[in-house]
């Protein structure tokens, strides 16, 4: 079935959920206003619905492959890259210095997420490009930001990240890639990275790495690490794409899903890198674009989620089966209270996803524009909850579109599974679930739970604007459940992370819904945030409980007894 753009949901979630009007009344932001962030998203919706959309079950068909050293990237992709490139969609938000528009994450946000929907393979590809950029912006000397912003901002060139190694997954400071100085202020950078998502291609005439890698006599851990910016073709005098570098892909993963995105094991052999930042600032640095990419895969992961949501409702409503169960059914299986509990469950959570996801994109343009503390601990608390909850609704909505279609489900030609497979390594992407509720839990409460309760007491003014006891009984629990987190011994607050964050984001999502309910009394939206209050956030008393129950339980089983 086509892919149908969900324009009007974004402009909604920006204008009556999360407030952004805010934005456009800043100086640095003014020139996004409401209708020009409608207008851009309308053209986003269209390329992803004429162009981009055909291409994902043929990247799924055709996947990206190796021949002899070139990534020949699946069918069409190139075109899809350009569509994105000349439309300016690349790097909305870079600095327009450098060629980009300084548009809004906000906008950003809802353009990745349409892309996503249309061909996840294909959008990892800017989101990419989006966090180098920023890193770049943020770190490189002025003589590199000349030389690759601009070529990275109209899409001539694409961008990676490298971080993991074999033996160095989510304990980076375990990595053993080298950096040799050369003496004229280059490094020659040795060693192998894996899944390096679009670490090479056939469409762009350079694609740029930024790699982590040690000194000589660098202290053990991330403190020893630094930053180098590794092109795959060095630039010549003229800033252009000149002879090749030191480096190669080794081999390309054969994957569960995202078959039309090459995920690269790379080689670098004494390749010739510069670094970004200052030594030993690797991880710093590093982060600018990791936070980037939080935001993004939580986008994606619901995005595709969006995608699997229509795809299903549209077999659901075409798919005769059983005798009505309602007066004036439609003899398809929407007729049945499983079916509808299903979609209902579908599209409630990914307007709380979707809410949510804009909600941090708007906190970081205050924080960007005002430069305000108070926005940018909003942002940093947000994004670890985005992530998990983006991620989580993505996978669960994915799959509950096989439940949906039945036996079907389970049919290749259905394409209901490509977006299950496609979607499951949104979890581990940018730091896992469970990483992502630790830092919740534990770098995001260092400040006592100040940017948790000043989230939940807009909740609670939700929840009395609205007169809703449920929504204001939900947000008082987790405010005594972040009380009693912030007492427990940090590996007590660990073993409780993950259902912690997930009661945290529901509880989000119930306030998301009813402020929609109030900008729209008794239509659609507000039976949906019935729904949703009753039923996915009916979730949030368990879900407190298990994150408060400490660690004890959880080591009271030897590995002799868990292997038993």
């Amino acid at each position: 079935m086509p892919y149908r753009a969900p324009v009007s949901e974004i402009v909604f979630c920006l204008e009556k959920i999360v407030g952004y009007d805010r934005v456009a009344a800043t100086e640095r932001f003014s020139e996004a206003t409401p209708e020009t962030v409608a207008a851009m998203l309308t053209e986003a919706g269209r390329i992803c619905e004429e162009v981009l959309a055909p291409l994902n079950r043929a990247g799924d068909l055709h996947p990206a492959r190796l021949e002899n050293g070139i990534v020949r990237t699946s069918p069409g992709f190139g075109d899809g890259w350009r569509a994105i490139a000349e439309a300016g969609f690349v790097a909305l938000a870079a600095d327009p210095d450098n060629g980009g528009l300084g548009m809004p994450m906000a906008l950003t946000s809802g353009v990745n997420e349409m892309i996503a929907s249309a061909c996840l393979a294909l959008q990892l590809a800017p989101l990419m490009s989006q966090g180098q950029i920023e890193a770049l912006e943020h770190h490189a000397s002025d003589e590199l930001k000349a030389i690759y912003l601009p070529k990275l901002i109209s899409g001539d060139w694409n961008a990676t990240m490298n971080l993991t190694e074999p033996q160095a997954g989510s304990d980076v400071g375990a990595l053993r890639t080298r950096a040799e100085p050369n003496g004229d202020g280059t490094y020659a950078i040795t060693g192998q990275k894996i899944y390096i998502s679009w670490g090479d291609n056939d469409f762009t005439e350079n694609t740029v790495h930024l790699v982590l890698a040690r000194l000589p006599g660098a202290p053990e851990g991330t403190r020893g690490i630094s930053l180098f910016l590794v092109p795959k073709r060095l630039p010549d005098a003229a800033g252009n794409a000149g002879v090749a570098n030191a480096l190669k892909v080794v081999s390309l993963e054969h994957k569960m899903g995202l078959h039309g995105s090459p995920t690269c094991v790379m080689q670098y052999d004494g390749a010739t890198g510069w670094m970004v930042g200052a030594e030993g600032g690797g991880m710093a640095a590093m982060f600018t674009m990791m936070n980037n990419a939080r935001l993004g895969v939580g986008v994606h992961a619901f995005a595709v989620g969006e995608a699997a949501y229509q795809h299903a409702l549209d077999y659901a409503a075409g798919r005769v089966q059983g005798r009505p169960m309602v007066a004036g059914g439609t003899g398809t299986i929407l007729d049945h209270a499983d079916v509808r509990r299903m979609l209902t469950g579908m599209r409630a959570e990914l307007f709380a996803a979707r809410a949510m996801s804009l909600d941090l994109a708007v906190a970081i343009d205050m924080a960007h524009a005002t430069g305000d503390a108070a926005w940018a601990a909003r942002a940093a608390f947000l994004t670890p909850i985005v992530k998990t909850y983006g991620s989580e609704t993505g996978i669960s909505v994915a799959d509950t579109g096989i439940q949906v279609h039945g036996g079907m489900g389970f049919i290749e030609e259905t394409g209901a599974a490509q977006f299950a497979r496609d979607v499951r390594v949104t979890a581990i992407y940018e730091g896992t679930t469970g990483i992502q509720g630790m830092d919740l839990v534990g770098r995001k409460f260092a400040d006592g739970g100040d940017a948790a309760f000043a989230i939940l007491d807009e909740v609670a003014g939700t929840a009395e604007v609205a007169g809703n006891a449920t929504l204001a009984e939900t947000a008082e629990a987790v405010r005594a459940a972040t009380q009693r987190m912030l007492a427990l011994d940090l590996n007590d607050r660990f073993a409780g992370a993950v259902p912690f964050a997930r009661a945290f984001a529901l509880t989000l999502g119930g306030h998301y819904h009813l402020r929609a309910a109030m900008a729209e009394p008794g239509g659609p939206r507000a039976r949906l945030a019935q729904s949703y209050l009753a039923r996915q956030m009916a979730a949030v008393p368990g879900l407190l409980s298990e994150a408060t129950a400490g660690a004890g339980d959880l080591y009271a089983l030897s590995p002799d007894d868990l292997a038993a």
